[in-house]
């Protein structure tokens, strides 16, 4: 009988401890899913992208496919064990397999090519914004509801695209500490004076507003940055403003009553200032994208756009490329992308927004 209990308890002990050491080894972070092939390890590439942020297109007839990050660009082949990185080709000790329909690479895929070739995806440590007087940021996905915007080829809608994108950028903002607001975050039509009203009653710092472009020329391609129009008279809107909008400056005081004239001048002022931030905001996000992303950039320009005309903070409207470009259009169709073009862009507006605050740290 006491054998039998000794035997009891020596059963509990070491389960106890099979427990216990099961719970110390479980895996602290989330690991690629392997297969074994041959008897070798291999990863998905779809896995591989995905937690590596990178676009990927494959030809299921030529076996082929092209990934790409930043400026940077890797070709491979099913069944090749040679790969052109950048154009350069590098060989693989074993070769890319195709398992259960998807794409597999040998695990030491991303130690041998990925890792010396993205060592740091963006500047390390986020950008220190706290001191930063830009807080609010209105962030508008263009079109929605029964207003599709462009339509691609494929039947890709441009208010679908927006939305996501701009989704994929109030997230990464919102990280850095910032108040973002949405003029929309589900698929609803809300109007262009709407959308700016959200933004001025909010009293935002800075607003973004992201589309998708289209034209007949199937051939164009690229993104681009748009500010307020020099066509568009600040006189005109600094008088609408002056009669429909308050100043709200701490440092300015009307006396009552208040001068039509005078307010008109003051928003004068705030308009051409305006414009002139939204144009070096546009800057740095041009420059965040050609750093980040492999595509064309068009450059900053201006238009008369009406959430830019009502807007009453430095504001830029985001092409993010051509739906009516085929190319492009795939491109965008790839989440990875989005998620790369709203990356670069969070980049540059954070970019922007650091400087921002150094010169008036400078100035005060």
């Amino acid at each position: 009988m006491r054998n039998k209990k000794l035997l009891i308890l020596f059963s509990c002990y070491w389960l106890l401890i099979v427990f216990l050491s099961g719970c110390v080894t479980v895996p602290t972070k989330e690991v690629l899913p392997t297969y074994n092939i041959n008897g070798l390890s291999y990863v998905s590439l779809l896995s591989l992208c995905e937690s590596e942020h990178i676009a990927w297109e494959y030809d299921a007839f030529t076996k082929t496919a092209k990934l790409s990050r930043g400026a940077h660009k890797i070709n491979l082949m099913v069944g090749d064990t040679l790969v052109l990185v950048d154009g350069v080709p590098q060989r693989l000790r074993y070769p890319i397999e195709m398992y259960q329909g998807t794409v597999a690479l040998p695990y030491k895929f991303k130690e041998q090519i990925l890792d010396p070739l993205f060592k740091e995806r963006y500047p390390a440590g986020k950008v220190t914004l706290l001191f930063s007087k830009i807080k609010r940021i209105v962030i508008d996905a263009g079109h929605g509801g029964k207003d599709p915007g462009t339509i691609g080829r494929s039947g890709l809608k441009e208010k679908d695209v927006n939305l996501d994108i701009a989704k994929r950028l109030s997230k990464l903002l919102k990280s850095d500490g910032l108040d973002v607001v949405m003029t929309r975050s589900t698929d609803i039509f809300i109007s262009l004076e709407r959308r700016a009203a959200i933004a001025n009653n909010l009293k935002t710092d800075l607003f973004v507003s992201i589309h998708s472009n289209s034209n007949r020329v199937g051939s164009l391609n690229g993104l681009e940055v748009y500010y307020i129009s020099p066509n568009v008279s600040d006189a005109k809107r600094a008088l609408s403003c002056a009669e429909n909008a308050a100043l709200n400056l701490d440092k300015i005081c009307f006396v009552e009553p208040a001068s039509l004239n005078l307010k008109a001048i003051v928003w004068d002022m705030i308009n051409t200032s305006n414009r002139a931030e939204s144009i070096i905001l546009g800057r740095y996000v041009c420059r965040a994208i050609e750093n980040n992303l492999n595509t064309k950039v068009l450059g900053i320009k201006g238009a008369p756009f009406y959430v830019l005309k009502g807007t009453h903070s430095p504001a830029v409207l985001i092409e993010v490329g051509f739906l009516s470009n085929y190319n492009e259009e795939h491109r965008i169709k790839n989440s990875y992308y989005r998620q790369q073009i709203a990356e670069s862009i969070a980049q540059g507006i954070k970019n922007y927004i650091q400087d921002y605050t150094l010169i008036e740290q400078v100035r005060e």
